[in-house]
């Protein structure tokens, strides 16, 4: 590194550091102003008002909603700054644009100081920061709300920071990011999956820059970093549209566990508050179940011990043909779901069966089934209703006329009576309209659609491949809409998904804009030729946009040509970090044997240092079957549910469970030998430094 250059970057820092002091006082100063202005006008209205308790509730509402909206922006802002002191900025982009020659230093959030519009630091998701990320200098463009911007790229440079001291820099006129890469990619990981904003490749930022109203379709292989792609897409997309998109973003991932693990990096990025759940959860709250669901790891537990029944029930669950058993009911239920009557009441016909089929077949048709019945239902009620009101006009105009005959003597004489007949008669018609009603519901009145899928299948007992196409008749029967408001989902493992769940999303949130990720080769079970994500142009059209990821970043060279083997085409091309170790496998005799080898390992990658380690095991029954002996010897935690929380350390985990997580070590133990290679696949791609494969042979 240039001395000289060495200096005029330490400066800058000293400036940008110095900057930052003076913002993060000024913003504590604002907290505080309003925090007394609050205080001091509480104090005023509780004395003014003492005895108003009316006025101090309307009050005590209005000082929530300043405290609310005030500090909020203050408190992001100073927590942003806060996190800035340790590392203001990882990159400059040196460029010209029109002639005129400018540079930037990229940061994970952006700096201004007050009452400046020249930014200190640019937030790594401003469009112009996309610059940073290109893989080249020379001719090159930004995308601007005003559309794009062409550029000349002068100079890239990677800056290391450090607790606010610079450490150093690195020039490139190819791809700045590689040395810092390697750096990072071989330390040992964190508790939690990581922001990669230092980091981000070139083909990565591609995908989380694009386009907001698009279907982001990102098939990529263990490793490529599709989870991290699609958090700091949201990163983005919230950014950049947080008047659209604020609150309205929902993130769908495989299990709990998962969820758990990728939690904390929308936080770093200074994202928090988006929901983030399971499909089986979103789909059971959308439903209104108040009963068990069995989960996906049951079926999967049977279906990696070769339940023939069990595959054939999710492939089916999966196929076209099942979608077209739903359509077909729901033309069927339009058909002939309604046994029609006429309405009668007072012994006459009100509506005929041929009016009530023209608001069935003609007037309503636009409306789903069942709603369009419910609406039918308002109507004839309200016909109902009609002749009810002109039957009490007749009764009253009758009892006023014969009133009105009468002479006063009469009339003191039968008025008692006349009302009392009155009322009488005012029951009758009473009674003749619930019966009318009564005959009404007795056939335009349906079943719960639940019940209804239930009778249909012949079953009692719901599975999580039973919420999409109960969610499917909802739709399709009874026009059903989400309900919350979604402007922006994020599918994760999305491989493991099948079309009609797909379709359902969509016509339940009626949401098109979409970050779609998963790996193709990662489908523990093939529920059909072709992964449902690889097909989703005929569902959502030209929006569909798809990128395939062939690199990986997560594991040594070592590790990833051992993976490679697993799979029928060599599709991964990892990314040249060479590993101390080669990729070991071991064969063993017996359970004794077996614990022996385990422990050993697991004594071996401490003296690495690795503190995330894990044990991966095709299913439950086999780490039953290990972890009690294991547990004798060692401190190790049971992934035998989904709803447990990873805190880093050594774990023994069934292989659904480890999907979408990654360790410093991995040992992965065949307890049989009809482990299916992609299970294996996913098993192996898990580790990062060091790999070893363990065969029983009994």
């Amino acid at each position: 590194m240039n001395k000289f250059e060495f200096l005029q970057e330490e400066q800058n820092l000293d400036y940008t550091l110095k900057v930052l002091n003076q913002e993060i006082l000024n913003y504590i100063e604002k907290r505080k102003g309003i925090a007394d202005y609050i205080l001091e006008y509480r104090k005023k209205f509780i004395e003014e008002h003492r005895d108003d308790e009316d006025k101090l509730i309307e009050y005590f509402d209005h000082e929530k909603y300043v405290k609310e909206e005030s500090y909020k922006t203050i408190d992001k802002k100073l927590t942003e700054y806060t996190k800035l002191k340790e590392i203001p900025y990882f990159g400059k982009v040196a460029f010209a644009d029109d002639g005129l020659q400018e540079t930037i230093y990229i940061g994970r959030y952006g700096l201004n100081r007050e009452g400046e519009f020249e930014p200190v630091i640019v937030d790594w998701r401003a469009p112009v920061s996309s610059l940073f990320y290109k893989g080249t200098v020379g001719e090159s463009s930004y995308k601007s709300p005003n559309g794009e911007v062409p550029v000349d790229i002068l100079s890239r440079r990677q800056i290391m920071i450090k607790k606010g001291v610079l450490q150093g820099f690195f020039d490139s006129e190819v791809d700045v990011k590689d040395d810092i890469l390697q750096m990072i990619l071989s330390s040992n990981t964190g508790e939690k999956l990581k922001d990669i904003v230092m980091t981000i490749q070139q083909e990565q930022d591609e995908i989380i820059r694009e386009d907001r109203q698009k279907v982001v379709v990102v098939n990529g292989v263990a490793g490529s970093g599709k989870t991290t792609i699609a958090l700091h897409r949201v990163a983005y997309l919230l950014y950049n549209f947080r008047e659209q998109l604020g609150n309205k973003v929902l993130i769908l991932g495989p299990n709990d566990i998962f969820i758990d693990y990728i939690g904390e990096v929308l936080p770093t990025l200074g994202e928090g508050g988006v929901r983030q759940q399971t499909f089986v959860n979103f789909a059971i709250s959308e439903i209104g179940l108040d009963q068990h669901v069995v989960d996906f790891t049951e079926y999967l537990e049977k279906a990696l011990r070769g339940n023939n029944e069990v595959i054939d029930e999710i492939k089916y669950k999966s196929s076209k043909e099942f979608i077209d058993l739903l359509d077909k009911k729901c033309t069927e239920f339009e058909e002939n779901y309604f046994n029609i009557k006429p309405i009668k009441c007072f012994g006459e016909e009100i509506v005929s069966i041929e009016e009530i089929k023209e608001l069935f077949e003609k007037h309503y048709k636009y409306m789903p089934l069942f709603r369009r019945s419910k609406k039918i239902e308002r109507v004839i009620i309200s016909k109902i209703k009609d002749k009810r009101d002109e039957k009490v006009r007749e009764l009253n105009a009758a009892v006023k006329e014969k009133l009105a005959s009468l002479s006063e003597d009469e009339l003191l004489i039968e008025q008692n009576n006349i009302e009392f007949t009155r009322r009488i008669k005012v029951r009758e018609i009473v009674r003749e309209v619930m019966k009318a009603k009564a005959e009404l519901a007795a056939w335009i009145n349906h079943k719960n659609i639940v019940d209804i899928y239930k009778e249909m299948m012949d079953t009692e007992i719901l599975s999580y491949l039973d919420l999409a196409p109960i969610l499917y008749l909802m739709i399709k029967l009874d026009g059903k809409k989400c309900k919350s408001d979604i402007k922006h989902i994020v599918i994760d493992e999305a491989q493991d998904y099948n079309m009609l769940q797909f379709i359902v999303l969509k016509e339940l949130t009626g949401c098109r804009s979409y970050t779609i990720v998963g790996d193709a080769n990662q489908r523990l079970i093939k529920a059909t030729e072709e992964a449902a994500m690889l097909n989703l142009k005929p569902l959502f059209g030209g929006f569909t946009k798809y990128f395939d990821l062939n690199k990986s970043y997560r594991s040594t060279y070592q590790i990833m040509q051992y993976a490679n083997k697993l799979l029928d085409e060599h599709a991964i091309v990892p990314f040249v970090r060479e590993g101390k170790y080669d990729v070991e496998e071991v064969r063993v005799n017996d359970k004794e044997d077996l614990i022996d080898t385990l422990l050993e390992t697991l004594e071996a990658y401490e003296d690495e240092n690795y503190e995330n380690v894990a044990i991966i095991v095709k299913g439950k029954e086999e780490l039953k079957e290990i972890a009690p002996e294991l547990k004798q010897f060692t401190k190790i935690l049971s992934f035998d549910r989904e709803d447990l929380i990873y805190r880093g350390g050594r774990v023994i985990i069934p292989s659904y469970y480890a999907k979408g997580l990654e360790f410093d070590g991995v040992i992965v133990v065949n307890l049989d030998n009809d482990t299916d290679n992609l299970v294996k696949y996913i098993m192996c791609t898990r580790a990062l430094h060091r790999l070893k494969v363990i065969d029983l042979e009994m």
